[in-house]
């Protein structure tokens, strides 16, 4: 029974690599279209991230 929580923390983490990203690439064209907010813009994303790479910690952890 070890293995589907295997395979699915494995989609957690390919899930958590493509939404992290998602918000780079985001940012780089909020920055590109606001270049005047870019501080506030790489801050914004920067937390989200965590959060996100935070969920795939716990995806982890559940496995075990």
């Amino acid at each position: 029974m070890e293995i589907p929580k295997i395979i699915g923390a494995g989609i957690v983490i390919i899930g958590t690599g493509i939404g992290i990203g998602m918000i780079g690439r985001g940012a780089m064209d909020a920055i590109g279209r606001q270049p005047d907010a870019s501080n506030k813009i790489l801050v914004a994303a920067i937390v989200i991230a965590a959060l996100i790479e935070g969920i795939a910690f716990a995806a982890l952890f559940a496995v075990n």
